[in-house]
């Protein structure tokens, strides 16, 4: 672990999370991006880094000036290492089950591409875009058969209308669901039964992890998922293109056989044999592909090292505590239509506005960074932001909703 979280975390002590002991201990390890006075609420999208990403990304270059070739014994125990650490959040029993990807998309194609004939696909209307599209074009080039599961009245997604449509009509290869929804941040709970009913009908259950992995515990033992995709773009603060594709024990033990490699795959790789049938590597080695860009495990080092010293369940605690005190401070300035701060969401609160795609722009020019995704505006503080920049931003944007243009709670 690098030496100065480690640091921080000794002295940072056991226990609930306190916003003096975080400001006094951890707001240091992020000194670069905490030298604004711009009220960050939008670590849901980008996470923010620590200044030792910086030195780690330093470390892969010096690498490469120093070693040119050779840099790749390094590269390579720099790629084990993430997969340990994804491994490790998400309660993989091997690293090696954990293939590294460039996107969750990445991920999606590459099981789509790995089941046999064309496959038949039920997936919901809640799931993130690049999801979204990739099935439409699946779909779209009858390379899919494409069924969706809408939304109940308030906008949320359960496991029921899922199950029903697995059981009955001409069932399902796949289910590809998120576990915690990107728009409204609503956890989709119980995922395990859905497994069950999945596998009682022999379809694969994948689940899309990427708001619920440094958020919420997750264990893919428990969650019995065939597939779990994600990456460390936002929670795990580690930028873009270090993601990852799980694959569970029974997917290697049912032959599933790769279309998406390249000769990373190959059972020795630095060999250059090039038999007419393939060798691949066994497990997930044997998903790997070609030349990988090395840099993005490094750039997710320092971020998922913090998020593991730190642990999951305390920093779910102090999110929840952040939450609630900003749906307070929502209140308190009119604002009452808010979705999560519960159980029952993930790390951001939802507000379901008419223009809400108008108000990121709007709140900026206030020195206040979100998002909006849909008919929901999107508030998402992490352990670095103070109560005093929860009460600024909940002000603000009462302000603005009471000069409009703007309903809340449509």
């Amino acid at each position: 672990m690098n030496a100065k979280i480690q640091q921080a975390m000794s002295e940072l002590g056991g226990g609930p999370l306190q916003q003096d002991a975080v400001q006094q201990h951890i707001a240091p390890l992020f000194s670069r991006v905490l030298s604004s006075d711009t009220v960050y609420l939008a670590n849901h999208s980008l996470g923010r880094p620590l200044d030792a990403m910086d030195d780690d990304l330093a470390e892969a270059t010096a690498a490469w000036y120093g070693k040119l070739g050779d840099a790749w014994d390094g590269w390579l125990e720099e790629r084990q290492a993430f997969r340990t650490r994804i491994a490790a959040l998400i309660g993989a029993a091997r690293a090696d089950r954990v293939i590294p990807k460039t996107s969750a998309g990445q991920g999606l194609r590459t099981v789509l591409n790995a089941l046999p004939g064309k496959p038949r696909v039920i997936s919901t209307r809640g799931e993130f875009d690049s999801i979204d599209v990739i099935l439409k074009q699946y779909a779209a080039l009858e390379r899919i058969e494409l069924q969706w599961i809408e939304p109940d009245v308030d906008g949320d997604f359960t496991i029921e209308p899922v199950i029903d449509a697995v059981n009955h009509g001409k069932g399902a290869d796949l289910v590809v669901i998120s576990q915690v929804m990107f728009m409204s941040g609503q956890i989709v709970q119980d995922l395990q039964s859905l497994a069950h009913a999945c596998h009682r009908r022999g379809t694969r259950l994948l689940v899309d992890a990427y708001h619920a992995v440094g958020v919420i515990p997750v264990d893919v033992v428990r969650l019995q998922a065939d597939f779990v995709i994600g990456g460390c773009y936002k929670y795990l603060r580690g930028g873009p293109g270090a993601c990852f594709l799980y694959i569970a024990p029974q997917g290697f033990e049912a032959g599933l056989r790769p279309l998406d490699i390249g000769w990373f795959a190959n059972s020795d790789p630095f060999g250059y044999q090039r038999p007419e049938l393939p060798v691949l590597h066994a497990g997930g080695d044997g998903f790997l592909e070609s030349t990988p860009p090395v840099l993005t495990w490094y750039q997710a080092r320092s971020g998922l090292e913090f998020t593991l010293a730190m642990g999951v369940e305390r920093l779910r605690a102090y999110s929840l505590t952040q939450l609630n005190a900003l749906r307070g401070y929502l209140a308190d300035a009119g604002v009452n239509a808010v979705k999560g701060g519960d159980e029952d969401h993930g790390a951001f609160l939802a507000i379901r506005l008419a223009d809400a795609m108008e108000f990121p722009a709007r709140l900026q020019r206030e020195a206040i960074l979100c998002d909006a995704r849909g008919q929901w505006l999107r508030l998402c503080p992490d352990c670095l932001t103070r109560d005093e920049e929860l009460r600024r931003a909940a002000a603000v944007l009462g302000k603005l909703l009471r000069s409009g243009p703007g309903t809340a709670g449509i």
